[in-house]
């Protein structure tokens, strides 16, 4: 294949445990180099389980996943895939396990085989270009919820990832945080996706739309965003949404 896509699935279908009906059927998404898609569906459709098939932390039924046109058949394969790929999980407590925001940015580069020094000014360095230096010794615990989301994104950046996977990356945040987010995110040389049921934050990040419902998917382009963003009744108002 010349010049395959960074992510491609064929014919992915997953079924929870102990049902029938899948909740993905037959999906085909690709992310490209350097590409931004944004992909919105109802609570429960299974964007959130998409991202985690990609990552390997669920098996489908059946399909195949390729990562630079390699099929990812068992987790050897999928440690490769993770080590370029990073997954931003909806709740940043998920993210965030170490003591202090040093090391929690530098854990990334140590586990991928840097030695500590080296680590140490990755992190310090994904910190400083983040503009969250300042945090580098705080508590992670006794950061608030908008710093939690930005270090869990420099956890992710200090591995240097051709990719990332954002999975409702403005959940809780105040419009200060999500302003930052974008101009962190808009500023990124490399391909991302993103789940959002912010649809004003898609507009802002995002170049190409997929619709997910009912198994399905659906490729759109921002024009989608512009429509649903207008007819959207909450805006930039607080409201809550359940599990992807």
């Amino acid at each position: 294949m010349t010049n395959p896509p960074l992510i491609l699935l064929q014919d992915i279908s997953y079924r929870y445990s102990g049902t029938e009906n899948l909740i993905l059927n037959q999906i085909n998404i690709s992310l490209k180099k350097n590409q931004r898609v944004g992909l919105i569906g109802p609570n429960g459709c299974g964007k959130t389980t998409l991202f985690h098939l990609i990552m390997g932390l669920l098996k489908p039924q059946s399909g195949t996943l390729r990562y630079k046109g390699t099929a990812l058949e068992n987790e050897k394969d999928f440690r490769i895939l993770r080590r370029e790929v990073g997954l931003l999980f909806q709740d940043a407590d998920d993210q965030l396990f170490s003591p202090t925001v040093l090391e929690d940015v530098a854990f990334g580069p140590l586990n991928l085989g840097a030695a500590p020094a080296e680590a140490k000014y990755i992190a310090q360095q994904t910190l400083t270009d983040l503009g969250l230096i300042h945090l580098e010794k705080r508590i992670t615990h006794h950061l608030s919820g908008g710093e939690k989301k930005l270090v869990s994104l420099a956890t992710i950046l200090a591995m240097r990832p051709r990719a990332l996977l954002l999975d409702e990356p403005t959940n809780n945040l105040d419009p200060e945080t999500q302003t930052r987010l974008i101009e962190i995110i808009t500023g990124l040389d490399l391909a991302f996706m993103i789940i959002s049921h912010d649809y004003d934050f898609l507009v802002a990040t995002c170049e190409d739309l997929y619709l997910l419902d009912k198994g399905h998917v659906t490729p759109g382009n921002t024009s989608h965003l512009h429509t649903h963003h207008h007819a959207h009744p909450h805006g930039r108002q607080p409201h809550k949404h359940g599990d992807s």
